[in-house]
């Protein structure tokens, strides 16, 4: 069973707030749930939509066609009525968010109780919120009977919280950031939570600012982090080449949206690959490491800070819009690596420098100095052993291999259950698994969520594999895959 059910209306009417009742609630009672945001670059008006998808089965992407539309404001039915199933249902109406709330429930079999149990975890409003919900409730006479108690109990989290218990769990000390969407909500989470776990967060005035204060905090031996999106990063980059040579542990969450320039602000792409791998001027170490959904979000920060930390270079989350602001039904958060901080007081500068932290030009220390950023580098590839640099889904022994990173997991790993497909989810950019070149088979497929298709030309320079164009699924239209659609896509090209 997978059901999808839309959430329309404009901003400041309350659609997240409807969702999240419902996917609570359904979690609770031990259904898989996911749901995405589409929403524009608006405080009041326009049109925003979510898309909840629940299973009793995992589910970790949406559907183009739904059974059920909860239009609150009259644009919603008019603009998505034809993605409605032939017997799917329309609720619409001029009614409060918390009277659809009472409907939905009603329509899906839940109980009321399970319906109040929700608006009193809200914490505001309650008695307004029941008389709506409880008119919604008695006034549906239809009750599909669909939800029924499951017994699997999961976290309803998104991507951003995994970065954030990730962070606090690996022992932070300081998150700096200047508020950029889709990065923001993880400044604001920590923010909630400081108090509570004994570490700071600071809001300072631009991008600058942020990675220079980061570096700052690093050298005093703090664990350090900071977060931003694309045009954030291209201020940072200067920065980042000084933390690489003189050999600082700070963490960088990157959160991709389309670009460039402003692009499209509230929506996601997978853009952001090239610049993450090669910004800064100079030769020096980083690593990159890309999550798939919340557990490995929090399980990559935590890698992410132990690198940066054990062998003292920048380390880089990068993220996306879909995978960062997504639900996401899991089990619970993974066991964490012990980080030991990089303790220890000395002379930092830009500059190449001697024994002593001093800057020099003498052509000999110069070598030295490259030659020991160079063997670093291959102690963190050796080090990188120690993890899962990649996961594999679907028939293992399939000559059919899509490889993919990020958020586009989901979508993939739905849309292949019946499908002769081996899926090669990469999560270690840099450094970059090699051996996996032994796991493609003789139709490599590529999906991802950009115009060049970027990890392509990561396998091709790591691996010599070329991935011919016809065997690209692209999309970059600022919206993530859907399952059904990507279905379609893939059975087009296997062999």
């Amino acid at each position: 069973m997978r059901y999808n059910i839309l959430f329309g209306g404009e901003a400041g009417q309350g659609p997240n707030v409807l969702t999240n009742v419902l996917g609570e609630a359904l979690v609770k009672l031990g259904y898989f749930v996911y749901y995405s945001r589409d929403y524009q670059s608006l405080i009041r008006g326009g049109h925003n939509f979510n898309v909840l998808t629940f299973s009793d089965e995992e589910v970790n992407s949406n559907d183009s066609k739904m059974d059920i539309i909860v239009s609150i404001d009259s644009k919603t039915s008019e603009i998505h009525k034809d993605e409605l199933k032939k017997d799917g249902i329309l609720l619409d109406g001029n009614y409060q968010n918390m009277n659809f709330a009472g409907q939905l429930f009603k329509v899906l079999g839940l109980s009321f109780e399970a319906l109040e149990n929700e608006l009193k975890s809200l914490g505001k409003r309650f008695e307004e919120n029941m008389k709506e919900a409880n008119d919604g409730y008695n006034n549906v006479e239809v009750c599909l009977d669909i939800v029924k108690s499951k017994n699997n109990k999961g976290l309803f989290v998104d991507g951003n919280e995994g970065v954030s218990e990730g962070a606090i769990d690996s022992g932070l000390d300081m998150y700096y950031a200047y508020p950029m969407t889709p990065a923001t909500s993880v400044l604001t989470q920590l923010a909630q939570k400081e108090k509570d776990n004994d570490y700071f967060t600071c809001e300072l005035e631009n991008e600058i600012s942020v990675i220079n204060a980061t570096i700052g905090s690093a050298m005093t031996g703090a664990i350090a982090m900071c977060g931003t999106s694309g045009g954030g990063f291209d201020l940072m980059t200067e920065a980042l080449s000084l933390a690489g040579i003189s050999e600082v542990p700070v963490v960088i969450f990157l959160s991709q949206r389309p670009g460039p320039g402003t692009g499209v602000a509230t929506y996601t792409a997978q853009g952001d690959l090239n610049m993450a791998r090669h910004s800064g001027h100079g030769e020096f170490n980083r690593v990159l490491l890309a999550p798939g959904d919340p557990a490995q979000a929090f399980e990559l920060t935590n890698q992410a800070i132990f690198f940066s930390q054990k062998f003292g270079v920048p380390s880089i989350v990068i993220s996306d819009k879909h995978l960062g602001e997504s639900l996401y039904t899991i089990d619970s958060w993974p066991e964490v690596e012990k980080v030991e901080k990089k303790r220890g007081m000395k002379r930092y500068n830009s500059y190449e420098k001697d024994d002593e932290g001093s800057a020099t030009e003498d052509s000999e220390e110069i070598e030295d100095n490259v030659l020991e950023r160079r063997e670093m580098g291959l102690r963190i590839e050796r080090e990188s052993f120690n993890f899962s640099k990649y996961e594999i889904f679907g028939n293992k022994k399939s000559k059919n291999v899509i490889v993919s990173w990020g958020s586009t997991k989901g979508a993939i790993v739905d849309s292949i259950k019946d499908l002769d497909v081996k899926f090669i989810q990469i999560k270690y950019l840099e450094p970059f698994p090699y051996e996996l070149a032994n796991e493609f088979g003789e139709n490599l497929i590529l999906v991802e969520n950009s115009a060049t298709g970027q990890l392509a030309d990561l396998i091709a320079e790591k691996t010599g594999i070329i991935i011919e164009e016809e065997k690209k699924v692209l999309r970059f239209d600022g919206r993530p895959f859907l399952c059904d659609e990507l279905k379609k896509e893939l059975e087009g090209k296997l062999i």
